[in-house]
């Protein structure tokens, strides 16, 4: 899709979301200021973190930074009007896709209700050569085919055995970040917290070095990517149909 070629705005005529992610901080480089517009409408959305992101910080053994960065996430949550952090402790850096996966995310799908799933990006890169990391692509995939897995009674059966019915409902699937935008939300109004959502990271931050600067960084995004939809500010999502 060109620079400047127009999106298509997400239809907002839903009541709950769950944004399931590989890492805190994931959904921070964009999507929390659109989950911050949404929350203000009275929508409720959920975050479903399949690591800790326990190797996350080069400096900082698996052990001390997991539980850092959980703590981190839950108060970014809230800075943007979410209350429910969960986390499925897969191991940070080795997520596999397959059944296992799959089979966790049903589950939290058929608990939670969703009519809409917000993930990251799964694609191979995030365009041109810069590679996307594994276990954002496991987690992405593994995201669109739960959705149709929670549908379907006949798939992991043993969810029945918990209560679980199925769950045929969460129809649409946004894939933040993505190199193929095809829809756009406008966050004119709602950076700020996005910004601050962000910020909440700041061991994660840190361990980055350098003069990361997270207002100029989604900023200068927003305003990018307000130019495609055809506003102030926005973020963008690749929009899949379950």
């Amino acid at each position: 899709m060109g620079g400047q070629q127009k999106l298509e705005r997400v239809d907002e005529d839903w009541q709950r979301a769950l944004a399931v992610v590989a890492h805190p901080d994931d959904l921070e480089y964009g999507a929390a200021s659109a989950i911050a517009r949404w929350t203000s409408q009275g929508k409720t959305i959920s975050y479903l973190l399949v690591t800790r992101g326990q190797a996350g910080i080069d400096r900082l053994e698996p052990e001390k930074a997991g539980p850092l960065r959980a703590e981190e996430e839950i108060r970014s949550a809230k800075a943007v009007g979410v209350d429910v952090v969960e986390f499925l402790d897969y191991d940070d850096g080795t997520i596999e896709y397959g059944l296992s996966l799959r089979e966790d995310i049903a589950r939290a799908i058929r608990r939670h209700r969703p009519d809409v799933l917000i993930t990251a990006n799964f694609h191979l890169t995030w365009g041109g050569h810069y590679l996307n990391m594994a276990d954002h692509r496991a987690v992405g995939l593994a995201v669109l085919d739960a959705a149709r897995d929670a549908g379907n009674r006949w798939i992991f059966p043993e969810l029945l055995s918990e209560g679980l019915e199925p769950w045929p409902g969460a129809k649409v699937v946004l894939f933040n970040g993505s190199p193929e935008p095809t829809h756009g939300v406008d966050v004119t109004g709602y950076l700020d917290r996005g910004i601050a959502s962000l910020q909440e990271h700041k061991a994660y931050i840190e361990g980055l070095g350098g003069d990361f600067n997270v207002e100029t960084f989604l900023r200068n995004a927003a305003e990018s990517m307000g130019k495609q939809l055809g506003t102030e500010l926005a973020v963008t999502f690749e929009l899949f149909h379950v």
